[in-house]
């Protein structure tokens, strides 16, 4: 196999809470010790609910949130980087290959630029282009993967709808040439069928140019649509991470089998099958000892609540962080088609 574009191993990602009244610490860890390959042309899919760490964990790889201990390594044909040290010039040559697309596209452009600037932006900053005519050849060409004419690029954001804002983001980002990119919910504030219009631009970007995606979504339909490579989060741990067609046939994770059964189906005749999750999700700032989920399992037993489970692997390419993966059946609680 082929090396990883990015690997983490053993990331933390923590912030103080300052300390109680009898002077202990208090530490929030947003990401706990994950571990994950992501590889250039792939689509990786990161799921689970809100407050998981998700977010936190994009940003960790792009060095746009901070490291506390554990190491991410970045590596494509031309240079690696240790992106927990890196800092100065080389922390500028890191911004050109790894980027991200936000979430919100009505938020994330500037009302007071022309698309044709937002674009460009990125070229100006990092002086990746020598002149402005050259510039606004790679603006154009940009824009054209991105389904945008030229007449697009001499209006401003409010002209246009939410999938076209989404577009715009999407070039922004990849105007820089980069070899990785963080879509973080780029399709949750879309209409659905906008939402399919973007999942199958970024999927045709994905095949043209070989870019590796970290896509970061709370709904596994979508992921079920793009990903090649899913990883289940519950409070700042991966529970599950298997290939996509894997996870969706037999989920070895309880709560990967309650997310997969709250998938709508389309028949309206099929009975509802979502399994129930009692209670919230635990604050990551007091998180329930030995595994993290057995405040909310219905399978938990005396030694959930005593020792944390390792993310062990149980297939090829399937791991997940339970006690008894091997021997509970989850997958008649998950209701999910397996994806084509």
């Amino acid at each position: 196999m082929t090396e990883p574009l990015i690997s983490a191993r053993d990331l933390t990602v923590s912030y103080p809470l300052g300390r109680s009244f009898l002077g202990e610490k208090h530490v929030l860890n947003a990401v706990d010790g994950v571990s994950l390959d992501i590889y250039r042309g792939q689509f990786f899919g990161l799921v689970g609910e809100s407050g998981s760490g998700k977010t936190t964990l994009g940003r960790a790889l792009l060095k746009a949130a901070p490291i506390t201990a554990g190491n991410v390594v970045y590596r494509d044909e031309e240079r690696g980087f240790d992106v927990q040290s890196i800092k100065g010039s080389d922390l500028k040559d890191y911004r050109k290959r790894a980027q991200l697309i936000f979430q919100d596209p009505y938020a994330a452009l500037s009302p007071r630029m022309t698309v044709r600037d937002i674009i460009a932006e990125p070229l100006e900053v990092m002086k990746l282009t020598r002149n402005r005519k050259e510039t606004d050849e790679r603006v154009r060409e940009i824009a054209a993967k991105c389904r945008l004419n030229l007449e697009h690029l001499r209006r401003f954001p409010h002209a246009f709808s939410g999938g076209q804002r989404q577009r715009i983001s999407i070039a922004r980002a990849l105007v820089s040439g980069p070899r990785f990119v963080v879509a973080d919910e780029s399709v949750a504030a879309l209409d659905v069928s906008i939402q399919a219009d973007v999942l199958n631009l970024l999927k045709q970007i994905q095949r043209d140019m070989g870019i590796g995606f970290l896509f970061i979504s709370h709904d596994l339909s979508v992921v079920a649509h793009v990903c090649d490579q899913v990883a289940v989060m519950y409070l700042g741990q991966l529970v599950e991470t298997a290939p996509t067609r894997a996870l969706f046939a037999r989920p070895r994770h309880p709560y990967t089998s309650a997310l997969l059964s709250a998938i709508p189906s389309l028949d309206p005749d099929a009975p509802k099958t979502a399994e129930k999750l009692e209670g919230e999700i635990p604050s990551p700032a007091a998180p329930p000892p030995g595994c993290k989920f057995h405040t909310r399992c219905r399978f938990a037993q005396d030694l959930c609540r005593r020792k944390v489970p390792a993310l062990r692997e149980l297939a090829p390419g399937h791991k997940a962080a339970c006690h008894f993966a091997e021997e509970f059946d989850f997958t008649r609680a998950a209701a999910a088609p397996v994806p084509a």
